[in-house]
C-alpha cells in the first residue's frame, strides 16, 4: 500500500468456540464486528470510535498494531505507520472472541499495508500461533463453522457455511477473563472420560454437517472437557439450559471461556426463547446473532465511504 490518500477498511467477525464438547477445536463466526478504518500516516495513532475500544492505548503499543508489526517482521518487513479508527460491537472478556478478532485485525493490517499477499491458511496459522488454538481465530478468518487442530508444527482448519439455525447469545453484565476460566480446568482426564468427550465432539460435528440440530443439542449437553469444571464460575448456565429446553430450543453451551451462553434454536422458536430469557435475565443482554459465513475482509474505501466515515468521526 503506497498512496497516502487511500483509506482502507478491515472487518473481522466475532466468534464462539467449543459448542460444548468441541473444546479448543470447533468455532463459529458470529455477526458482531470489529472494524478498523485506516490510512498511512507519519506516526502510529489509534483512535477509538466505540466505548469498548477507548480503554486501549492510542499509539503503537496498541495490541492490534503490535500484532501487525510482529506479523510483518516475520516476513522481514517494517510497516509504514498508520492512523487507525477502531470500533467494535464485540463485548470484552465475554467469550465472544474479542481477543481473536483483534489478532486477526492486526494480521489483516500487516497483510494490507505490508503487501504480504497472505493466503487465508497463512493468516490462520499466524492467528493460531498468537492465540494458541485455532477455533476462535479460524472462525474470524474463514467464517462459518471451523474445525481445527493446532500444534507448534502446523495448523489444520476446515470451514463450512452454516444455514438453517438461529443463534441466541445471553451476555452477562460481568466479565470473565479467559485465564481465570482456564485455571479451573484439570491437568488430565481419566481415559474413559476423554473417550466419551471425544465421541460427543465427533457426533456433534456429524449432526451439524447433516443438519440434525436436535442431535447437535444433545451433544452440546455432553461435554466432558470444560463445562463441568467452569459451571461454578457461570451459575446462570444451568438455569439458561432449563429455560431454553422448556421453550423447545435445540441446546445450549458456554460460549468460549464464558460467561456468555449460546443457544441454538429453530426460526420458529427464536421469538419465544428470546422473550423468556429477557424476562428471567433482565440485567443481561439477550441477542439473536447472525452466523457470519464470510470471515474477515479488507477493502479500499470509495470517496463516498470516506465522507460517511468523516461524518461518523465528527
Amino acid at each position: 500500500m503506497s498512496a497516502d490518500s487511500e483509506m482502507f477498511l478491515i472487518r473481522v467477525p466475532a466468534s464462539t468456540a467449543n459448542l460444548g464438547p468441541g473444546f479448543d477445536s470447533i468455532g463459529l463466526a458470529l455477526g458482531l464486528y470489529l472494524e478498523v478504518h485506516g490510512s498511512l500516516s507519519d506516526h502510529w495513532e489509534v483512535i477509538p470510535l466505540s466505548e469498548e475500544m477507548s480503554v486501549f492505548p492510542g499509539d503503537d503499543s496498541n495490541y492490534i498494531v503490535q500484532i501487525a508489526k510482529k506479523t510483518a517482521a516475520s516476513y522481514g518487513k517494517e510497516l509504514s505507520p498508520c492512523r487507525l479508527y477502531v470500533s467494535s460491537e464485540i463485548p470484552l472478556a465475554r467469550g465472544l472472541g474479542s481477543s481473536a478478532s483483534a489478532i486477526v485485525a492486526g494480521i489483516e493490517l500487516a497483510n494490507l499495508v505490508g503487501e504480504l499477499h497472505l493466503s487465508d491458511e497463512e493468516k490462520n496459522r499466524h492467528a493460531s500461533l498468537f492465540e494458541g488454538h485455532p477455533d476462535n481465530a479460524g472462525a474470524s478468518v474463514y467464517g462459518g463453522l471451523v474445525v481445527g487442530l493446532h500444534t507448534e508444527e502446523r495448523t489444520d482448519v476446515l470451514s463450512f457455511p452454516i444455514e438453517g439455525v438461529k443463534v441466541i447469545a445471553v451476555i452477562p453484565n460481568f466479565e470473565l477473563l479467559t485465564e481465570d476460566s482456564r485455571n479451573v480446568l484439570p491437568n488430565s482426564l481419566p481415559y474413559k472420560e476423554a473417550i466419551n468427550g471425544s465421541a460427543a465432539a465427533n457426533v456433534l460435528l456429524a449432526g451439524i454437517l447433516s443438519n440434525d440440530w436436535n442431535l447437535v443439542g444433545k451433544m452440546m449437553q455432553n461435554d466432558r472437557f470444560h463445562q463441568p469444571y467452569r459451571a461454578g464460575l457461570v451459575p446462570h448456565l444451568a438455569q439458561i439450559e432449563e429455560v431454553v429446553l422448556n421453550e423447545g430450543a435445540y441446546g445450549t453451551a458456554l460460549s468460549g471461556a464464558g460467561p456468555t451462553v449460546l443457544c441454538l434454536v429453530s426460526a420458529e422458536k427464536a421469538g419465544s426463547v428470546i422473550s423468556s430469557l429477557t424476562e428471567i435475565f433482565p440485567d443481561f443482554q439477550v441477542k439473536e446473532l447472525q452466523i457470519d459465513n464470510d470471515g474477515s475482509h479488507t477493502a479500499i474505501l470509495s470517496e463516498e465511504e470516506k465522507k460517511e466515515l468523516n461524518f461518523i468521526k465528527s
